[in-house]
């Protein structure tokens, strides 16, 4: 049976300033079909977590080079921006996605007109809904925050664990069954909301605590997260006012859309001359604990 666990934890904090995005990474292991260990990391973080991505490595004795496959569960910003890492993994990506993140609409603040180049300095397999990463791990499709968000299935001694990506990024949205950022399509995002709910056992949300949801429909965390934070006087602000439901404009706009998808296929037929490899072969980056101190 595969484990999963969580190297980076995800933070639900906000602010009046911008955005934290403070998401999660997770960490599958199990066997595959040919009973070789295989490793999958689902999304990668933001530079910003970079450092605590390779210590969390470190701590289990791994480190980029030995993970298989990365899981893009949508592309915008805090989700992939370490995917350069993992030179030796194949990313896993919904087709859609990878086309959208190389024409991204202008209003799209979360997928910024370099993200398909990112994308692309990883080997890349598109997948969909019902994909085997490796037994008891699959793609699932959930569309709606973004147009080709998936989440992953794992099989798990607590049952089958639902790592929901943005889909269902905090708690409290398994319970309004709204999800408060759409890029693509609110009705497909409150569509996945409820399949995420009636399919698993435990939900790990990329901005939150994993949870379980009881008979009568509370929310129960499997842990509690914690951070400290320097620097400024605390103000406390309501989740509410700082995160409104917010849809992008012109996210039906058909015609803009059409022309994305023309752009992203000539960008996507060129992008393997444009994009160099990002680093030297077998190059692995140093824990912290492996950097000088002054």
């Amino acid at each position: 049976m595969p484990t999963l666990h969580e190297l980076v934890d995800p933070v639900p904090v906000v602010a009046d300033q911008g955005h934290v995005g403070f998401s999660a990474v997770q960490l599958i292991e199990g066997e595959d079909r040919d009973g070789r260990m295989r490793r999958v990391v689902v999304d990668s973080a933001h530079n910003g977590r970079r450092p605590r991505l390779i210590d969390a490595l470190d701590r289990i004795g791994l480190t980029p080079l030995d993970v298989d496959y990365v899981v893009t569960t949508h592309a915008h910003w805090d989700h992939v921006q370490n995917h350069d890492l993992f030179l030796n993994a194949t990313q896993l990506i919904h087709p859609d996605e990878r086309r959208y993140a190389h024409a991204p609409a202008i209003d799209d603040w979360a997928t910024p007109s370099w993200t398909g180049y990112v994308l692309e300095q990883l080997a890349t397999e598109e997948v969909g809904d019902g994909h085997e990463v490796i037994p008891g791990v699959t793609i699932v499709d959930l569309p709606g925050h973004s147009i080709g968000s998936i989440g992953v299935a794992v099989e798990t001694d607590r049952g089958l664990a639902v790592v929901a990506g943005d889909a269902l990024h905090v708690a409290t949205v398994a319970t309004t069954e709204i999800n408060p950022l759409v890029f693509w399509d609110e009705r497909a995002a409150t569509e996945s909301i409820r399949r995420v709910k009636q399919m698993a056992d435990v939900i790990y949300p990329a901005h939150d605590a994993p949870f379980t949801i009881s008979g009568g429909g509370e929310i129960e965390f499997l842990r509690t997260i914690e951070m400290a934070v320097g620097g400024i006087a605390p103000k406390v602000i309501d989740l509410g006012a700082v995160l409104p439901v917010t849809l992008m404009p012109g996210r039906h706009d058909q015609s803009a859309q059409r022309l994305q998808e023309k752009v992203s296929a000539e960008r996507l037929a060129d992008v393997r001359r444009l994009v160099a490899a990002p680093y030297s072969p077998g190059a692995r980056p140093a824990p912290s604990s492996a950097w000088d101190r002054g």
